[in-house]
């Protein structure tokens, strides 16, 4: 059964339109097709590696053309809520690059004493080290507070999975004994009300499609739209049959929308 039904479609990136630098099977011509019907579309990923640019860059260069206004990633998320929350705070991010500069640009100030750092941010962090969880630590310790980018305990690439923020939340609670008290990436509430707000569309209206029941459908459900699963990214059927939750389509991959 096909889903052209809607008005708007959110799509997640890693394990549902590609895996590493890989298109998925079909979803240029899902992408084509959807267009050519004018719907809304917009991409979701939980990982903050790259810009809003190189997400855009990328699926381009994929063959899917993109605007970078179409990706809303965890950095875009974590840089416009704490922008609401704490304006200019001096923080202490565990993350890589892209990261910090998007926190940079919108005004917050990047620090590594722990005595004037007011938020600790973890995100997926592959230059993640001693290091840093002691300055989180100590910051901790000290009143700071303690948010995250997105809960994914691995990203698929071609051949597997590889450690994502989950670890890195993990390490950071097992040192200090504090819960991390605000994650703004999937299945948080705040992300997808960024992605909406960024279609001009109800929630009712859209699909979210993606490869995990724990952060994708999760998100979509709780938001009150409906939600594909897609068998190319982490999740299996096995996986599906022991989980309790369900999604209102599982399809072996994206193609099958304008089947």
């Amino acid at each position: 059964m096909g889903g052209l039904h809607f008005s708007g479609y959110i799509f997640d990136l890693d394990g549902t339109i590609y895996r590493g630098e890989k298109l998925i099977s079909g979803a240029e011509e899902t992408i084509e097709k959807l267009k050519s019907l004018d719907k809304r579309i917009v991409y979701l990923s939980n990982k903050p590696l790259q810009t809003r640019e190189d997400y855009a860059a990328k699926l381009t260069r994929l063959s899917i053309p993109t605007e970078p206004s179409e990706v809303i990633n965890s950095s875009l998320v974590m840089a416009r809520w704490l922008s609401h929350q704490a304006p200019g705070a001096a923080i202490f991010v565990i993350g890589e690059p892209p990261l910090i500069a998007e926190m940079r640009q919108e005004g917050f100030r990047i620090s590594e004493e722990p005595g004037e750092v007011q938020y600790v941010i973890a995100s997926f962090d592959r230059t993640f080290d001693y290091r840093k969880l002691n300055i989180a630590l100590q910051a901790i310790k000290r009143g700071a507070h303690f948010v995250a980018t997105n809960a994914d305990r691995t990203c698929p690439v071609e051949g597997g999975e590889i450690p994502d923020c989950a670890a890195m939340i993990g390490a950071v609670e097992g040192a200090t004994g504090k819960k991390v008290e605000i994650i703004v990436g999937k299945p948080s509430d705040i992300m997808i009300q960024v992605a909406v707000e960024a279609m001009g569309l109800r929630p009712r209206d859209c699909l979210l499609v993606g490869d995990r029941l724990e952060t994708d459908m999760v998100m979509g459900k709780k938001a009150g739209m409906a939600t594909a699963l897609v068998l190319t990214g982490v999740t299996n059927r096995e996986a599906l049959r022991q989980s309790g939750i369900q999604p209102d389509y599982v399809w072996e991959s994206v193609v099958e929308i304008i089947k």
